[in-house]
């Protein structure tokens, strides 16, 4: 029978999602040197080698792969146990989930979550970090520095699994020169022939083209204006009349500015509000959250 000791496991996990020892560490808040014995001992407990070293980092090797595969949803499995076990018991649910957001005004959201959600359960600490963009948010979950997101869907990555909490109606943000800036509301046709501005944030072509609107619904494409990597630059591109620019309407509103206008579009699909999160987080904190954020999400 082979002995093998649970934090070894995490250990394990938090090196392969972040493919570094030193990010491993400071996730678990651990030093390099006891990171590093734990996979000296998971190694030794199953006769294999589990990772490689390379210029980059560490590897999994393929036996590294495999127990990945299969000691997360153990791992994660065992943290949902310990949860039913302490609500059948009448014991409040403990442990310490990592949020992340990338858009302000989801910031603002997060941290009235946590703040809600730690009063509800003291026994659960949530922590809530910031990402520049989208793409960084993904890839902080990804490699296991983060646990779960609130985010616009969708994110076009099939390792995240999202539970929808609202759905927010779109509109258009244009220059205060554009022809429709006196519009009470228009429509994709009216936009049809206006470049839009593509913010590189995304870490997939669906979710870019979700925010592009592309294609229209008359099987046109869209036509696609600047690129910019943030949204202050959007607005320079805005406040100059070289494009538009659709948005969920809850990050319009605290996005306008001098210079741009906020129009709604009668014909455009809403973009989901979601909880985002990998296959490694502590699925029972998740589901506590997910639960808790569609309880209070028309607070906020």
């Amino acid at each position: 029978m082979i002995d093998i000791d649970l934090r070894h496991l995490r250990s394990f996990l938090a090196v392969g999602a972040a493919s570094s020892i030193s990010q491993a560490a400071t996730r678990l808040h651990m030093t390099q040197q006891g990171v590093s014995q734990h996979l000296q001992h998971l190694e030794r407990a199953l006769g294999v080698t589990l990772l490689v070293r390379t210029p980059r980092g560490v590897a999994l090797t393929a036996a590294g792969e495999r127990l990945a595969a299969g000691a997360a949803p153990l791992v994660a499995g065992l943290d949902d146990l310990a949860l039913a076990v302490r609500a059948t018991g009448g014991g409040e649910p403990r442990g310490r989930i990592r949020l992340v957001s990338a858009a302000f005004t989801i910031t603002q959201l997060s941290i009235e979550i946590a703040k809600s959600l730690e009063a509800a359960h003291p026994g659960v600490e949530v922590e809530v970090a910031t990402a520049q963009r989208p793409i960084e948010a993904m890839r902080m979950l990804l490699e296991g520095r983060a646990d779960a997101s609130i985010m616009w869907l969708p994110t076009g990555e099939d390792r995240l699994t999202a539970a929808p909490v609202r759905s927010d109606p779109r509109v258009v943000l244009l220059s205060e020169r554009h022809r429709l800036a006196g519009r009470a509301s228009v429509t994709l046709a009216d936009l049809a022939e206006d470049p839009v501005v593509v913010v590189d944030a995304f870490a997939s072509a669906q979710a870019l083209a979700h925010r592009v609107v592309d294609p229209r619904p008359d099987g046109r494409p869209a036509v696609r204006g600047p690129v910019v990597a943030t949204l202050e630059e959007c607005l320079t591109q805005l406040r100059r009349n070289r494009g538009v620019w659709f948005a969920p309407r809850a990050m319009a509103e605290w996005a306008v500015c001098s210079g741009v206008r906020l129009v709604p579009v009668a014909d455009i699909e809403p973009t989901p509000l979601a909880v985002v999160w990998p296959a490694a987080a502590p699925r029972g904190l998740v589901e506590l959250l997910v639960e808790h954020v569609r309880e209070r999400i028309g607070e906020f």
